[in-house]
Formats: C-alpha cells, structure tokens, sequence
C-alpha cells in the first residue's frame, strides 16, 4: 500500500522490494541484519532539512526513495547547488566517517524515505564489517569525481549556454530514449538549476529558450527532450 507520500515505505531492508544498486543494497544477508537493526526509518515530504552545512555530524542518512539537492553556501547567502541525490545513496558519509562538520545542506526535492543509522552505530557497524569500506571508498571516490565536475562546469565553462548544456547533458545518464529525443525530468526549477550554473534564473529561462529556437531541445512542462544531442554537445564541450 502506498504511503501519504506516493510511494511504498519500507521499514525493513532484508524485505525491501525496491532494493538495487545502492551503497547498503548489495551487502551480504549478516551485515545487511546489523544495518537493519541500527537503522531508523522516516518519510519526508519535499522541501524538508536532512541536515545542514557547518552542523555537527550526527550520522549517516540512506536515500530509500526520493531525491535530494545537495548545496553549500556563502556568508552572504548565496547558493551553489552541487548535485542531486538520488535513491540508493548515502548522505553525510564523509563527515560521518572523519568527524566533521557536514560540509553541504541536504534538502529534499521530491517525498523520500530515508533510514538513518547515528555516528557511533555506523562507526561500529564499519568496523564489524569491513565489506563496507569497499563501498565507502567507492562513494567517496564518486564525489570527488562529481565536485570535480562542478568545479570545471562553474569555474571553467565561459558561458551560461555552455553551463546549461553541461549540466543538462549530466542529467542524461540513465534517461528514457524515445523517438523524439532523450527525455528528462527537470528535477529543479529554473530558479533551482540557475544555483547549479551560478547564473540567475531569467538567465536559465531565456538560455532554455534559445535551445529551443535552435530545436536544440523541446519542453513539455517539466518534462525536457533533448532532439539535438549532438548539438547540444558541440555547445557545452
């Protein structure tokens, strides 16, 4: 049955049905049992807080179902959207493990289910089981690969058409291909992706259209098909 958020909520991961590739998902049945038992789960509607940047950590928390937006921020308030979390994924692994501080602000984009395991009852559960450092050290290796992306789409790309198409093209990655193009679903607002590009939003709005003029893309309400791959390429190289 399906819960007040859309989606099935699961209160046990030995007899989830939407177990898949995910940094918990594929241990084996003794150490998925002690995960299980440390574990705590709740569902979140969209806009809600996991945690926030500069904050002590507390624990890891395990994306079930949803996304979240990943961002950090300045003094003066400003905000630089970094990724989008999607189920499967472990938030808050890095500053878990070392002890920091949480070094972004997760905030939920759809309804998710999340299970949260705290700091001391990971830290034990690693340490039962070394199997885990192997995914660990494979999640952390993908965020640095995806900080590393974000630093050159930001920080290198010279222009807002070529950021946009950068960050569209990413969005690509597992999307539907249909006849007329590869489908997305925008995950943002235009307000939301202007904070992954560092541009304004009337920026994104007016670079969306222009793809559009160029039937680079086509928009269907939150739905964007990209009928010009290779156009859109040649743009964000």
């Amino acid at each position: 049955m399906r819960g007040p958020y859309g989606f099935i909520a699961n209160e046990n991961c030995l007899s989830c049905k939407t177990r898949r590739d995910g940094f918990f998902c594929e241990l084996s049945a003794a150490a998925l049992k002690d995960f299980n038992a440390a574990t705590s789960s709740a569902s979140y509607p969209a806009g809600a807080l996991l945690f926030l940047e500069k904050q002590e950590s507390r624990g890891v928390f395990v994306l079930c179902a949803g996304e979240v937006k990943l961002s950090i921020s300045s003094s003066a308030g400003k905000t630089l959207s970094l990724r989008i979390a999607k189920a499967g994924e472990v938030l808050g692994l890095m500053a878990t493990m070392s002890g920091d501080q949480y070094e972004v602000t997760a905030e939920t984009t759809h309804p998710c289910q999340v299970a949260f395991i705290r700091r001391d009852d990971f830290l034990r559960f690693v340490a039962n089981h070394p199997e885990v450092y192997q995914n660990a050290v494979k999640q952390l290796s993908t965020l640095y690969s995806g900080a590393c992306d974000q630093l050159r789409t930001v920080g290198l790309s010279a222009s807002a058409p070529e950021k946009l198409a950068r960050l569209l093209l990413s969005w690509c990655a597992g999307a539907k291909a249909t006849k007329q193009g590869t489908a997305i679903k925008l995950p943002l607002t235009h307000e939301g992706i202007a904070e992954f590009i560092g541009t304004t939003r009337e920026t994104v709005t007016r670079t969306l259209s222009e793809f559009k003029n160029q039937r680079l893309v086509a928009l269907g309400g939150s739905t964007l098909v990209i009928t010009d791959r290779p156009g859109l390429e040649a743009i964000g190289c």
